[in-house]
């Protein structure tokens, strides 16, 4: 059976004449005779009574033209929604983001991506860079943002904003009253760090930061979120490393002192080349716009 078979036989239960539904659906009445009686008999039923001036439908008939009225203009809008999905107009989005980038760039991508496309569902996935490229293997999210990345053979990253580290300390601290600090100035206090095993490269950012004298940092406390590292720093004699848009976020007991030599850290959109899609596509332009501006 074939669906243009149920669509000759609609055409012809509306106008129960062969000739004119022939006319209607740009052929002759031999072919379209034909493709009905076909369409019988697979179906097994008499679908018309025919006689040389009259066209009618048998029950049988009557009950599938019923039904061919609801369901071909469902098939039909099916159809087209199948189109916007490969064109990216349509379907579903999932993008993985670390918490940070939900202070910079993430908000107006997300606007302006719902903007263009209103059809298709973004879903923001709070993750860490480790968990984003573990979900881009096993298909959970179709693109991350990621701090720090440490390059891949199968993954592809481009660079989107790249921002200074600076060392965050309680304003009661007497480092808190200078312009800028090196990093030995912050091991004498405890350091409220980060897992290396969910963020890796921003880990080794500020390892590479200490240098020699990583081995002498002493650990307050791991954490995986910038507002719970400012909590440890604001609530005790701590200090953490993180990018300068945490000024969104610094609490008046936290002060965010530039490092000697402006050491950078850089957010990445990350993608697996072989699922690219036009909606992958449309969000990287989001995030280019957003991040030229």
């Amino acid at each position: 059976m074939e669906l243009r078979q149920l669509r000759y036989f609609q055409v012809v239960a509306e106008e129960l004449h062969f000739g004119r539904a022939a006319q209607r659906l740009h052929i002759s009445q031999p072919p379209l005779s034909v493709q009905i009686r076909r369409l019988e008999a697979e179906l097994g039923v008499t679908l018309l009574h025919r006689s040389t001036r009259h066209v009618e439908l048998t029950a049988a008939g009557a009950e599938l033209a019923s039904r061919l009225a609801a369901v071909l203009p469902e098939l039909d809008a099916c159809f087209v929604d199948l189109q916007d999905v490969q064109a990216g107009l349509r379907g579903r989005l999932t993008v993985g983001f670390v918490s940070s980038a939900n202070y910079t760039l993430l908000p107006a991508v997300a606007q302006r991506f719902r903007e263009l496309r209103p059809h298709v569902t973004l879903r923001l996935q709070p993750l860490t860079s480790a968990q984003q490229i573990d979900a881009l293997f096993d298909g959970t999210i179709d693109l991350g943002i990621l701090r720090d990345v440490q390059p891949t053979a199968t993954l592809h990253t481009v660079d989107v904003l790249t921002e200074r580290l600076v060392a965050c300390v309680p304003s009661s601290h007497p480092l808190a009253e200078r312009d800028e600090v090196a990093a030995a100035d912050l091991v004498a206090l405890p350091m409220v760090g980060f897992p290396h095993s969910l963020m890796p490269g921003y880990v080794e950012r500020i390892r590479e930061l200490f240098g020699a004298q990583v081995s002498d940092l002493r650990a307050a406390q791991q954490v995986i979120h910038q507002e719970t590292a400012l909590s440890f720093v604001a609530a005790g004699d701590a200090f953490t490393i993180l990018p300068e848009s945490v000024a969104v976020l610094q609490p008046p007991t936290v002060t965010a002192v530039p490092l000697i030599g402006a050491p950078k850290t850089t957010l990445s959109v990350v993608t697996v080349p072989e699922r690219m899609s036009p909606a992958i596509e449309a969000f990287l332009a989001c995030v280019d716009t957003v991040a030229q501006r």
